[in-house]
This record gives structure tokens, C-alpha cells and sequence, in this order.
């Protein structure tokens, strides 16, 4: 199956450089660039340094509903399109989202599109936030707060302008388990951004993911037990103790999901199942959308309890542990916050 990247961030986050850079790596033939531009005119492609054979631009609107029926097609021609021009095998594909665009229906096209379910599979979500502007930018626009929340690996540019430290404070509240790594002009290596949806690295950091629920009056404020959101987006952590019947936890996912799937920016798992203890398994979710659930051959460490990260916005903790004690016949005391 093709990769797909999304690559997203907030205007002038640094966006169009990094892919400028990516897409100048050899190792990166075969690689299509999907350009999605807001405005009558598309401008960005003209700062993208690659060929016309592997570029394909959406203009007019953000990635969004309205767009997305266009990006869902320029998908499945893709491959056709390149065959009958005599252009090589698409071995990837990059998805540059505009500064203003919400990323999760491009992820729910991969998700839930027949067609392109057949074909491509997410890589991961790369987020661009710059040390320049970037608290004010979390703090006053939702839409890079949203940005950051779905994100596998946020990277912090311009931090050869601006220190890093009031940044990544502000980040890690947003999506505690998410990779952050400094990035000047665009210089990061491939096995940085690439594989990230495959990996369970953030399961690791389950135990050490703190939960923010409260707010810093002052925006320019480091401190890292301060969100710089207003409290919006919060990010929740939980350990279960013990393993989980698949039926009774698929139904909480499915009745949590139902009730409150527009607030469900992003949920990360990695599952200890009853019925096959020795094989977890891996969910993920964007709002309402659930990919298909992935079982690995083993346990990524010693450590075999469910792990489950939560990225929400409006939604209480006890919500969430409360409902998942009651469909899988839980113990409360048995599901531990990361943060208590």
C-alpha cells in the first residue's frame, strides 16, 4: 500500500520549505506532491521545487468537506494517470495541507473511502508550529491548536530565531505523546518524518504524559503545568490494569465515538485483549472515524497494560474512564490516569 504523509501547520509555520526539502531527497523518487491551496489562484506550487510530473495542486478552499471529493479523486487517478503518462511507480504520497485547513477529513478519506482504503495507508501527521509566532498562534487560532493535536511529530521551526522552551511548553498539553524536534530551514532527515504512524514509541510515554486542564492568563507564560489554549484541547492519558474483552471494549469505542465524536480530535491505543494476550492491539481514531484495528506480532516492551491517550476538546476525564469502567466491566480503581 502507498504511504501517505500529511504534512499540516499554521501560515507561515515553515510548511512549504520542509517540503521543498523532502522532496529534494533521492530516496524520495516516485513521491507525488498533493498541494492544496486557499484562493482563486494557487500560488504555493510556485515555490515548490519539483517537476510538474510529480505535482498535483487543488485550488479554490481549504481541505475540508467541500474539497475533499476533489483530493478523494485526484487519489484514485493517481496511479492511472502516472501509468499512462510513462512516469515511474507512486511511491508515496505528501499531502500539504493550507495554513487555515483542519486535517482530520483528509484522514478520514484514507480511513473510510473504499477505494482509496484499498490502496494507500497513513503515515503519519506532520505538524509544523514556528518558535517565532507560535504560542500567540496556539493561543488565538483553533485551528493550529487542532493542527497540533492530531499530529505524530511536530516540528518547531525557526528556532535558530526564537527560543524553543515557551513553545514546546504550550505543546505539550496539546498532544503530550506526539515526537517534537527542532528543525532549521527545513533540514530534517527522512527517518524522521517518515513510518511515524507505524511506530507505538507513544505508548512508551503513556506514563509520563501529563494532563493540562487548566489555563495560564498570561500567553508568553513557560511554565509547563500552564496550557496556552484556553483549556479547549486537552490531552488525557490512562493505564488498564488488566486486559479488556475485545466485544465489550469495541462497543465503548463505538457508543463514545456516537456521543461524542466531534469533540474526539484524537485517540491513540495500544490494547491488551482478553482473548489474545500475547498480540496487542492498536486503535486509532480521529473524531467520530476508527481505522481498522492492527494487531502486532508482540508487545513493543515488558510492559503489556493497556495504554490510551486521549486528545479532546470539552470532554471531561471522568467521562472518559467512567464510560470505559461501565462497557468492559472494569474496575475504576483499575483504570489509572497517567497524570494522578
Amino acid at each position: 500500500m502507498i504511504p501517505v504523509t500529511v504534512l499540516t501547520g499554521f501560515l507561515g509555520s515553515g510548511k512549504t520549505t520542509l517540503l521543498n526539502r523532502l522532496l529534494g531527497e533521492p530516496d524520495l523518487a516516485g513521491t507525488v506532491a498533493i498541494i492544496n491551496e486557499f484562493g482563486e489562484i494557487g500560488l504555493d506550487h510556485l515555490l515548490v521545487e519539483v517537476t510538474q510530473e510529480r505535482l498535483a495542486l487543488l485550488d479554490n478552499g481549504c481541505v475540508c468537506c467541500t474539497v475533499r471529493d476533489d483530493l478523494v479523486e485526484t487519489l484514485k487517478e493517481l496511479e492511472q494517470r502516472h501509468k499512462a503518462a510513462g512516469l515511474p511507480q507512486v511511491t508515496r504520497v505528501i499531502i500539504e495541507t493550507t495554513g487555515l485547513a483542519d486535517p482530520a477529513p483528509i484522514l478520514h478519506a484514507l480511513m473510510v473511502e473504499p477505494d482509496l482504503m484499498a490502496r494507500y495507508r497513513i503515515d503519519g501527521v506532520v505538524t509544523t508550529v514556528d518558535a517565532v509566532n507560535g504560542v500567540e498562534t496556539l493561543a488565538n487560532h483553533p485551528e493550529a491548536r487542532k493542527q497540533a493535536a492530531v499530529a505524530d511529530l511536530v516540528l518547531i521551526t525557526k528556532s535558530d530565531l526564537a527560543p524553543a522552551a515557551p513553545v514546546e511548553a504550550a505543546l505539550a498539553s496539546l498532544s503530550p505523546t506526539a515526537r517534537r524536534q527542532l528543525v532549521v530551514d527545513g533540514a530534517v532527515r527522512l527517518s524522521d518524518v517518515l513510518g511515524l504512524a507505524a511506530g507505538t514509541q507513544w505508548a512508551e510515554r503513556a506514563d509520563e504524559a501529563v494532563t493540562h486542564d487548566h489555563a495560564c492568563s498570561d500567553p508568553h507564560c513557560g511554565h509547563h503545568h500552564h496550557s496556552h489554549h484556553s483549556s479547549d484541547i486537552v490531552s488525557y492519558a490512562f493505564v488498564v490494569e488488566e486486559p479488556v474483552r475485545w466485544a465489550d471494549f469495541r462497543q465503548w469505542l463505538e457508543y463514545f465515538a456516537a456521543l461524542k465524536g466531534a469533540d474526539l480530535l484524537r485517540v491513540k491505543g495500544l490494547v491488551n485483549i482478553a482473548e489474545e494476550p500475547e498480540r496487542p492491539l492498536v486503535i486509532h481514531g480521529v473524531q467520530h472515524i476508527f481505522h481498522p484495528p492492527r494487531r502486532l506480532d508482540a508487545w513493543p516492551s515488558d510492559d503489556r497494560r493497556t495504554r490510551l491517550v486521549f486528545i479532546v476538546k470539552n470532554i471531561e476525564r471522568e467521562m472518559i474512564a467512567r464510560t470505559l469502567s461501565k462497557f468492559a466491566h472494569l474496575a475504576p480503581e483499575g483504570i489509572r490516569s497517567a497524570a494522578a
